[in-house]
């Protein structure tokens, strides 16, 4: 049966604490936990070998922990700069590989730095280099993973929720990451009630179909901002923070969701992930 999906960005404080090393404990770890979700960072570059990689996609397959892969930060989609080009199909094809090579999905990752002056234009080569970037993988038969840009924390990023979905119609393999704290932070504190959220979900279903809500690939945590936007997340412990899960819990069960949700909550990912989780269970059998 396809269920909400819960789990961490990367590996929590709990998990050394606990004694743990390797990332190949993770999946047992977390099945024991009550997660079943979990997003492999590449975030600083891809360093794991392949053999390392098959044998986590074997663990997480054993223990019904579904993986994603978070590429690096270096990617810049809309970069006129031919070496970042250079870098980023580098960095891109890296990630599927790994994403391959662990049967993970989606592989995540952020469009770009700063716009400058011309949203429209930075837009539009970010589409055309992300066209390229799937030529390119399925070039190397990698054609079949799916790509998810994510919606950005700062209004000065490429990577609003309308970019973001346009960048989705570049091929049927991209799907939207849509980080709710980030959504919050760029809007300085947008999402504080229901209707928020709601106007979120529907306009992912106006542009991408009824089907892309329904299995949204999703990142949440508390994070505090500035007038710039994103500073840096948070996590439950932290007072005064938003946005509030309880308001998307409640619409993943109204509109009968069955998303990943990724727990990005600094150092506590693996124990907010599991907060949420209650949240939704407690919603969804009232």
């Amino acid at each position: 049966m396809v269920q909400v999906r819960f789990g961490p960005a990367g590996n929590s404080d709990s998990f050394y604490a606990a004694g743990y090393k390797s990332s190949l404990d993770v999946p047992k770890w977390l099945a024991g936990m009550g997660l079943n979700a979990y997003e492999y960072q590449c975030v600083r570059g891809v360093h794991i070998k392949e053999a390392t990689a098959v044998q986590l996609g074997e663990a997480a397959r054993e223990h019904s922990i579904t993986l994603s892969i978070h590429a690096p930060y270096y990617i810049s989609l809309g970069s006129t700069d031919q070496g970042i080009r250079d870098k980023t199909r580098k960095h891109f094809l890296d990630a599927l590989r790994v994403a391959k090579w662990m049967g993970a999905q989606p592989v995540v990752m952020h469009p770009g730095g700063k716009v400058g002056d011309d949203r429209f234009a930075a837009l539009r080569r970010a589409k055309e280099h992300l066209a390229e970037l799937l030529d390119a993988a399925r070039a190397e038969s990698l054609g079949d993973i799916a790509v998810a840009p994510e919606t950005m924390g700062k209004p000065a990023q490429l990577g609003n929720l309308d970019e973001i979905l346009e960048l989705c119609t570049v091929g049927e393999k991209v799907v939207p990451t849509v980080d709710f704290g980030h959504l919050h932070a760029a809007g300085l504190g947008a999402l504080t009630d229901a209707a928020g959220f709601s106007a979120v979900l529907d306009r992912i279903e106006a542009a991408l179909g009824a089907g892309a809500v329904k299995s949204l690939h999703i990142h949440f945590s508390q994070i505090e901002f500035t007038r710039a936007g994103e500073r840096r997340h948070r996590t439950m412990l932290d007072e005064g923070y938003g946005p509030d899960f309880t308001l998307l819990a409640r619409l993943i069960g109204e509109r009968n969701m069955t998303p990943t949700v990724i727990c990005e909550s600094a150092g506590r990912q693996v124990e907010d992930a599991l907060v949420y989780r209650q949240i939704y269970e407690s919603l969804k059998v009232k």
